[in-house]
């Protein structure tokens, strides 16, 4: 499973008051797990920046002279982003944007739509916590994800911080696997032998292992679940 986390700062709040975006942030997670692959690139936009969106994310025009326009960066965009679940906290605003963008350049698919599935956060977090603040900022501070990073906001800083709240949001970071091996190098696992007694091994090569969580592990364990109380019923507690 292949997602994306994506946000974007722009030059003010609307396209059709001619606003353009000015940075684009992605961060790739492939089954549960930041792969450390991103896609990051500021952008001209030939316009002048809004004083309010400048206050927000502390990008002038100055700073964006010599940085490409889109078209430019578009085959590189869509190339990281294509066949993903896109993850966007407030989808509308961001998509609404680059589907602007993709449109005055005239793109053959001109919808960001064509090329990946997108998942509001927002919607997500308003489902979890109804009648609650879902800001980004408001679900780091509910899930506990340290966020004294963000002074400004930026875009590959906000797709970090939104990785960690969608993980924490949707049961946290998967972390099984398989293969023995991997499973037998866990530090601190412990393994027993559990067959039934008189019980043969269905093969002699066949040794069925339990493995045992650490105690670090089973403290991790304990405060994922508790994360997962403060947006609702937690399923592990249900007998």
């Amino acid at each position: 499973m292949r997602q994306v986390v994506l946000d974007t700062e722009t030059t003010g709040l609307s396209t059709g008051q001619g606003h353009r975006i000015i940075e684009i942030g992605c961060l790739e997670l492939v089954n549960r797990r930041l792969t450390g692959r991103e896609f990051h690139c500021f952008l001209n936009p030939d316009r002048n920046i809004d004083e309010g969106a400048e206050r927000i994310h502390g990008i002038s025009r100055e700073d964006l002279e010599t940085e490409p326009r889109f078209a430019e960066i578009v085959d590189d965009f869509l190339e990281f982003v294509a066949g993903a679940e896109l993850i966007i906290h407030n989808a509308s605003f961001d998509v609404g944007f680059i589907n602007n963008e993709l449109q005055l350049m005239q793109h053959p698919q001109p919808q960001i739509e064509d090329h990946a599935q997108v998942l509001d956060t927002l919607v997500l977090a308003r489902q979890l916590h109804p009648g609650q603040r879902n800001s980004l900022d408001a679900l780091c501070k509910r899930y506990e994800i340290d966020a004294t990073r963000r002074n400004v906001h930026g875009a590959l800083i906000d797709s970090e911080l939104l990785a960690h709240v969608y993980l924490a949001m949707t049961g946290g970071q998967a972390d099984l696997s398989l293969d023995d091996t991997s499973a037998g190098a866990r530090p601190g696992a412990r393994t027993e032998d559990r067959r039934a007694p008189g019980t043969a091994p269905a093969s002699p090569d066949l040794q069925l292992l339990v493995i045992k969580a650490s105690p670090e592990e089973a403290a991790e364990h304990d405060a994922m679940l508790e994360k997962i109380r403060k947006s609702g019923a937690c399923v592990w507690d249900i007998d």
